[in-house]
């Protein structure tokens, strides 16, 4: 019998597996993040009135707004996150560029520094290190703004994306911010078993466990009436 799962050739490997989600879903995230930079910049252009000096949109709100609207069940993109980890990029590059001349070593102190207080917050946001950069790196017109860079237009940016998100999540009755479904099946698991595995994988993955618990559950009941309608057919 022929394999239904053939060995993939090794520049195969080098590529992801296609997401099962498929064009459709690859659509409303496109037309999400589209909707949601879009009205961040106009509101944000109305809320500060014109000003050539100040970005209304800076660049890792493009980068939180593709984790918003791409990976809304993601741990690293709820609200708590978006907000929190941007805010702390934002404040811990500020102060780096101030406090260290040498712009190489403030970068690179304004990131590690950020993703350490990130971590202890519970608000680790990939874009939260681009805005830490930002801030370092990003001329004169950054440095000029101060700690009000925290505020606007980081702040500003991160909460319209976060709202706007909630609003496109409920209007396609998605869960955002995201909230694991109910377990199918009461299979007999204890909770403990999962934090213990997540423990002895010892790194981290972008996934809740209550998701990774709710899957699990998902998987052995297919299993199981997979093997009942096995017996029950023979």
């Amino acid at each position: 019998m022929m394999d239904k799962n053939p060995p993939r050739t090794w520049w195969r490997r080098l590529l992801p597996r296609q997401p099962a989600a498929g064009w459709t879903e690859a659509l409303r995230v496109s037309f999400g993040a589209f909707l949601g930079i879009a009205l961040t910049g106009l509101v944000s252009t109305a809320w500060l009135g014109p000003n050539g000096n100040l970005p209304l949109l800076i660049a890792p709100i493009g980068a939180s707004a593709v984790l918003l609207f791409g990976v809304p069940a993601s741990p690293l993109t709820q609200p708590w996150p978006v907000m929190g980890g941007n805010l702390v990029g934002a404040v811990i590059g500020v102060t780096a560029a101030h406090w260290i001349a040498c712009p190489l070593i403030a970068a690179a102190a304004a990131m590690g520094g950020t993703f350490a207080v990130m971590s202890a917050l519970r608000c680790v946001h990939p874009p939260g290190g681009a805005v830490a950069l930002t801030a370092v790196l990003g001329g004169p017109h950054i440095a000029a703004l101060g700690y009000s860079f925290a505020l606007v237009p980081v702040g500003l940016n991160s909460l319209l994306i976060t709202f706007l998100a909630v609003a496109y999540h409920r209007a396609l009755k998605r869960s955002y911010p995201h909230h694991a479904r109910p377990a199918p099946l009461p299979l007999s698991l204890d909770p403990g078993d999962v934090d213990e595995v997540l423990a002895d994988y010892g790194e981290v993955v972008d996934i809740s466990r209550d998701d990774l618990e709710m899957l699990f559950r998902d998987l052995l009941g297919r299993m199981q009436r997979q093997d009942t309608f096995t017996r029950n057919k023979f």
